[in-house]
């Protein structure tokens, strides 16, 4: 997995800092350049201005007029990320007069509004984007508010109350590993084992990458710590370094399938996705979240309020808040945000119910203040104990 799509899930800090330094601008378009590659399009002003269903209609009058588009863009979703290859082949199936295309899957949550701004006014803008809270709820004056169906359904706390942005899907912070080579794991200080020699790793830095951010947060807790009390996570990582187990080396599938990473602390969307891909090479590869340390960070859906296809971007949004999508999301390793009405209502895929790790009870949670907070105190304390 990119890493510059990992930290889209942390601070806002980390997300500047990393994407500056990993693509040296500040721009980023459709294809990478910088410049816009797109041609001018004229929208329907009534389709862009639409803040809920009501506004076209009904659902078939706003299927008509995404069809009568027949495009619509969407950036910043891997196929291996949260089972996105499947939703979008989905809605696909479902509306083929409508062409997808795919942007920048790898791109950050900062390069998505990048691609925003610099492809505005043609075609090669992205319609829609999937950000990180701290982008989504710094960036409102680049979104459309706009109201799904679902909209009374998708919890308060995880929603813009306007329509600008809201909840999709989280991960939980997880620790997976070589279950082969390396037998159980029943908590982290087993880690400190000899046997781990080399092999630990958090997926980035945790000041840099959201995956490592929210790692070193699960450790943190489960050392005794919590969001206001962080040195106990240090203390921790840094015997874990003493011991010789610790290493800084950068989490791809290669350093996974190569076991130079066996054991990573991850999303779980991003750990379903290692186990599947590992299981068809012989390797059991499992993964645990610890009921105490349950840390999460949504991602969120927005319009742009830009977007060349302004109904698509709606129909799209509508889909996605459907039990259908909301079960691919959850089939791929995610809590998706509609999980509790879904369990209510009947309409949650039971087969995957039945073995998927879900949230319990109070989940370890972080304010954007918090997020900033965390990442200062991260830079100036990680490096000049652990290293780099």
């Amino acid at each position: 997995m990119n890493n510059l799509r990992k930290i889209a899930a942390g601070s806002l800090a980390a997300v500047l800092a990393f994407s500056m330094a990993a693509c040296g601008s500040s721009n980023a378009s459709s294809d990478g350049t910088g410049e816009s590659t797109g041609k001018a399009v004229t929208v329907n002003e009534k389709s862009a201005k639409a803040t809920s269903l009501a506004d076209f209609g009904t659902m078939e009058d706003l299927e008509k007029a995404a069809k009568e588009e027949g495009a619509l863009n969407v950036i910043a979703l891997p196929h291996d990320w949260s089972n996105y290859g499947e939703v979008i082949e989905s809605f696909k199936k479902k509306y083929p007069e409508i062409k997808v295309t795919e942007l920048n899957p790898n791109a950050s949550s900062k390069e998505e509004l990048d691609a925003a701004k610099t492809n505005k006014g043609t075609d090669a803008a992205p319609d829609v984007f999937d950000v990180g809270q701290s982008i989504a709820a710094t960036s409102t004056d680049y979104f459309a508010p706009y109201k799904v169906q679902a909209w009374d359904k998708i919890p308060d706390t995880a929603k813009d109350a306007d329509g600008a942005y809201y909840a999709d899907y989280t991960g939980i912070m997880s620790v997976g590993w070589n279950a082969d080579k390396y037998g159980d794991i029943s908590s982290l200080d087993d880690l400190l084992d000899p046997k781990f020699a080399g092999t630990v790793a958090l997926n980035g830095k945790p000041a840099e990458a959201g995956a490592a951010f929210n790692g070193y947060l699960m450790a943190n807790q489960l050392a005794g710590g919590d969001i206001n009390n962080l040195q106990p996570g240090l203390d921790y990582f840094k015997k874990l370094k003493e011991a010789g187990n610790l290493t800084t080396v950068d989490v791809t599938n290669g350093t996974i399938d190569s076991g130079q990473t066996g054991v990573v602390f991850d999303w779980t969307y991003n750990q379903a996705s290692y186990k599947k891909e590992l299981k068809d090479k012989g390797v059991n590869w499992k993964y645990k979240t610890f009921p105490k340390a349950q840390v999460v960070s949504y991602y969120n859906q927005a319009i742009n309020k830009d977007a060349p296809h302004p109904a698509a971007a709606r129909l799209w949004e509508e889909y996605l808040y459907t039990a259908d999508a909301q079960n691919l999301w959850f089939k791929g390793g995610a809590n998706p945000v509609l999980l509790d009405s879904m369990k209510e209502d009947g309409t949650v895929d039971q087969a995957t119910l039945k073995d998927a790790i879900t949230i319990e009870g109070e989940p370890v949670s972080y304010t954007n203040d918090d997020s900033t907070r965390i990442t200062e105190w991260l830079q100036n304390n990680w490096d000049k104990t652990i290293g780099n």
